[in-house]
């Protein structure tokens, strides 16, 4: 079987035996269905007229190049960075000679995912950086994260999407977003939660906390197989525990990653709180 399709088969098999309890369980209970599977689009429609760019990245265009009318067929054609709106990101993004886009596993971009809900703490702090307590104490709740994980901050700033609330600019053009504390990363990596295998999400532009200039997270989640997940929506619909990620998109040769279809996978039973 070919590596990919080993891989994809690995993630599916790790998803389905997350259902079960033991080996026993697993030969008892019956095969499930894969359209009692919950998909949850965790994406913003990437429009011109609303996608907040990263200061600096190249402006967002569509253009309407064929109708149908004059064609017979409808196409734009589009112009866009690669990190455009939601999107995931390779290890090569920011590790000199990481892997790329079109070097990744499909497993690599299908990941049990945790959702760890900071949105009190950020409603008054909008440079806040997540700390080892916070994530301990979602543990507390929730249980240990599992190893490889995809390690999710909802921090309610979608909601300030397409507007200038969400770069969310000083007058000195710096970015005031929340992020995770840089002893916090380091921590999911050296206790295998987001090891190998794994990476960090967000709604904002970055792992990072916005005036964080040297991208030092982004730095250490962009190694090994780890990817990072930006600007995700919806994040409501998405449960705390128990569900996965899948990330979609173009599969560009050399790609820093990849503007994005973003999937939560939710499996019966599971909940959003």
């Amino acid at each position: 079987m070919p590596l990919r399709r080993r891989s994809l088969a690995a993630g599916m098999a790790g998803l389905f035996g997350a259902l079960s309890t033991g080996r026993a369980a697993a030969a008892t209970a019956p095969p499930m269905r894969l359209d009692q599977l919950t998909l949850v689009n965790l994406s913003h429609v990437n429009d011109p007229a609303t996608t907040n760019i990263f200061p600096g990245d190249p402006a967002f265009t569509l253009e309407t190049v064929a109708t149908i009318p004059e064609d017979g067929f409808y196409m734009q054609f589009v112009r866009e960075a690669e990190a455009t709106g939601t999107h995931w990101g390779a290890p090569g993004h920011f590790e000199a000679g990481g892997l790329l886009a079109d070097q990744m596993d499909p497993g690599d971009l299908f990941l049990p995912a945790v959702k760890i809900d900071v949105r009190a703490k950020v409603a008054n702090n909008p440079d806040y950086a997540v700390t080892i307590a916070d994530i301990k104490a979602w543990e507390q709740r929730y249980g240990r994260i599992p190893n490889q994980s995809m390690v999710v901050l909802w921090t309610g700033w979608e909601s300030r999407w397409g507007t200038p609330a969400f770069p969310n600019l000083d007058a000195n053009g710096v970015l005031h977003q929340p992020g995770f504390a840089i002893p916090a990363v380091r921590w999911l990596i050296d206790t295998g939660r987001i090891g190998r295998r794994g990476g960090t999400g967000t709604d904002t532009f970055s792992p990072d906390v916005g005036t964080e200039e040297t991208f030092t997270v982004s730095k250490l989640v962009y190694q090994r197989h780890r990817i990072s997940l930006e600007i995700l929506a919806n994040l409501k619909a998405l449960p705390a525990t128990g569900a996965w990620v899948l990330a979609g998109g173009p599969i560009h040769r050399n790609g820093s990653g990849s503007t994005a279809t973003i999937f939560g996978v939710i499996p019966p039973g599971v909940r959003a709180d």
